[in-house]
């Protein structure tokens, strides 16, 4: 390599022809064709030729000659037909040299310039060969037409950023849509809009999205929520868990069938109890549910019989597993849901309408199958005795909490029913308990959307009375199997952290310091010891109209009646791993819904004050809670503040955002 000699680099994607001024260890000072001088390597030639400029003439005039042998060169290229040579080339799959393939393509005394023009040719055009410098082998037919479709995919995808980011320009810009003409291009770019609002950089589609989105001076994904709004894709309050979790909010019309199917069965059918059948006629006994005023599954019931030296309670809980059988195409269904999910706007049952509402609810007036623990107790209101069977059973009354709460000391079953729950509650307590006491906050949703939030005392009477008896009946039956040696979802829970009170504390802070240092509870197929609720078994059986676990467990049940195949143990361990992701998740849909209405409500509440209480101490911030809506959030530190946890405050609410799950509040 000599000074003055041209040579051809690659800058940018892009061949540009310049003078060698200086070599010093294999290191070129060179001037290009845009009159600047660069350092470069011998290796980033491209090309380089013979062909020489004589430095005298001075740097313009190099310049000027360096251009018009970069057009020369250029136009010389675009007459390379690459096709045509692998057309002629592509059955010998050789490599071949820059001056055979200049030779064949200019035949008569190719020149330096040629050869170039090759070379920028083949750099323009790389699907039909493989190439270095100075060599080229052509691809197979095979790779040609991978090649092919892997460049058609790439023009489709930088054509669909290019039209995505100005559709979407467009939408951000007020511009009318009518949805209803969507095209097919625009249903593909809303899938991405989607999938990348969803899952952000998890999105199978991150890579084109987010060139869509810098296309259009878009950030962050969070920008596409009103344009699917706008779209029709999603309203304004969608529930995005949902979507995310893949959660089913309707049957399968196969499911709706074979539930249909039942329910014309049971119509024609009814229930056997005599004495050569497990089940027991329990239809003398006056029957009452207890629930919340928008109840409409109802899964337990509740009786009382006064006898001469004893009481006698019954815990009845509607036999599910006598209409829905293992392995049907209803069974699956509801194993997949795995839970009925309670939302303020929205219920997802786990069991059809027709069954979840009717043949398989405890509604008043109607012959049902259940099992029932009958406990009798001493006028003392110790337990004496435990029996569990299967019944069949009629509720005469229908009651709300409320109701309950009204007339527990004016009507003796009530008020003995409290007096045995508040047995039952000092039992567990005694026996080492932690006793939760939080308030429930309600959201309402109304016809016009307006939306109402009211904190609910979960110690009422009435709530107080279904949800210890409701415990006692799980105790009971978890016993039960555990006696007869029949493995079922127990649950079991180790002991707390730390203990901040003993028996009950009135305290909202002390409560709430207390859950977060629970252990979580565990599910096994082997009985173990429930610390946080003192008990030394336990199952969940009481809502197998909402929840696969409790179905499971009364269907083992059922099985000590021989009225179905039990579970083994082997089949209980794989439901119980199959179960545990998909009931966090139910969890947490239901939390971050709750969560979203009161965000929702506070929206409109910017500027009110509100009381809170001081959790805790962060690096740069308190962590407080908002009583009335059992909700928490940060505040951070102000200067000359000094608060400590348990402080009550003043608050008032800078900003709160529902879709963005935000809450700002500063001390009032």
């Amino acid at each position: 390599m000599e000074t003055g000699c041209i040579v051809e680099y690659i800058d940018r994607q892009k061949i540009v022809c310049a003078v060698v001024m200086e070599v010093k260890d294999k290191r070129l000072r060179v001037l290009n064709e845009i009159n600047r001088e660069v350092n470069l390597s011998a290796n980033r030639l491209s090309h380089s030729s013979k062909d020489r400029l004589d430095p005298v003439q001075g740097r313009e005039k190099m310049v000027e000659e360096l251009k018009r042998v970069a057009i020369r060169r250029e136009n010389l290229s675009s007459q390379v037909d690459i096709a045509e040579l692998w057309e002629v080339l592509n059955s010998e799959q050789e490599w071949i040299d820059l001056a055979t393939m200049t030779e064949l393509w200019f035949p008569d005394n190719p020149s330096p310039d040629h050869e170039s023009a090759v070379v920028r040719a083949f750099f323009k055009d790389r699907l039909y060969f493989k190439f270095s410098t100075d060599q080229f082998f052509p691809h197979s037919q095979e790779q040609l037409d991978r090649l092919k479709a892997q460049q058609a995919e790439t023009e489709h995808k930088n054509r669909l950023i290019a039209e995505g980011a100005a559709w979407l320009k467009s939408l951000l810009n007020g511009e009318p849509t009518v949805v209803c003409s969507l095209s097919d291009r625009d249903r593909k770019l809303i899938d991405i809009f989607k999938s990348l609002y969803l899952y952000g950089k998890e999105s199978q589609h991150y890579a084109v999205g987010a060139k869509i989105l810098e296309g259009a001076g878009l950030r962050a994904p969070e920008a596409l929520f009103p344009v699917l709004v706008k779209l029709g894709v999603w309203e304004e309050n969608e529930n995005i868990d949902l979507i995310t979790f893949d959660i089913a909010t309707e049957f399968p019309q196969e499911v709706v069938d074979e539930a249909n199917t039942l329910m014309q069965t049971a119509a024609q059918t009814t229930v056997e109890v005599s004495p050569a059948s497990a089940r027991r006629d329990l239809t003398q006994l006056s029957l009452m549910t207890i629930d919340g005023q928008s109840t409409l599954d109802y899964d337990d019931a509740l009786s009382l019989e006064t006898l001469a030296d004893s009481y006698r309670l019954g815990i009845h809980i509607v036999d599910v597993g006598h209409h829905v059988r293992k392995n049907t195409t209803l069974d699956r269904e509801a194993f997949n849901r795995c839970s009925s999910i309670y939302m303020p706007d929205r219920r997802l049952p786990m069991l059809p309408s027709c069954l979840a509402e009717d043949l398989c609810s405890l509604k008043a007036g109607h012959l049902r199958p259940a099992i029932s623990t009958l406990v009798t107790l001493s006028p003392s209101l110790d337990i004496v005795s435990v029996e569990i069977l299967p019944s069949l059973v009629r509720v005469e009354q229908q009651l709300t909490y409320y109701d309950v709460n009204v007339l527990t000391e004016e009507n003796q079953t009530y008020g003995i029913l409290r007096d045995v729950a508040t047995r039952f509650h000092d039992f567990r307590l005694q026996a080492g308990a932690v006793q939760i006491t939080l308030p429930e906050v309600h959201v309402w949703i109304g016809e016009e959307s307006e939306i109402s939030v009211n904190r609910i005392n979960r110690e009422s009477p009435g709530r107080m009375l279904v949800a210890e008896l409701m415990i006692l009946a799980n105790w009971l039956m978890g016993r039960f199997l555990k006696e007869h040696g029949l493995p079922a979802v127990f649950r079991s829970q180790p002991e707390a952290k730390e203990r901040l009170y003993r028996g009950d504390s009135d305290s909202l802070f002390q409560n709430i310091m207390q859950r977060r240092l629970l252990n979580r509870f565990v599910l096994s197929r082997k009985s173990e010891t429930h610390a946080g609720l003192g008990l030394d078994t336990y199952v969940t059986a009481t809502s197998p109209i909402r929840k696969y676990c409790d179905l499971i467990t009364q269907r083992q049940i059922r099985s000590a009646f021989e009225l179905e195949v039990p579970y083994t143990d082997d089949e209980i361990e794989a439901i119980i791993r199959q179960l545990e992701l998909p009931m966090s998740q139910v969890s947490r849909i239901q939390h971050r819904r709750v969560r979203y209405w009161i965000l929702k409500y506070l929206e409109k509440r910017v500027g009110q004050k509100e009381e809170a209480i001081v959790l805790s101490k962060r690096r740069r911030s308190y962590q407080i809670l908002i009583p009335d809506y059992m909700i928490e959030c940060d505040i951070p530190f102000t200067s000359g503040l000094d608060l400590k946890p348990e402080d009550l405050i003043q608050v008032v609410i800078q900003r709160a955002s529902a879709r963005r799950n935000i809450l700002n509040v500063f001390v009032g």
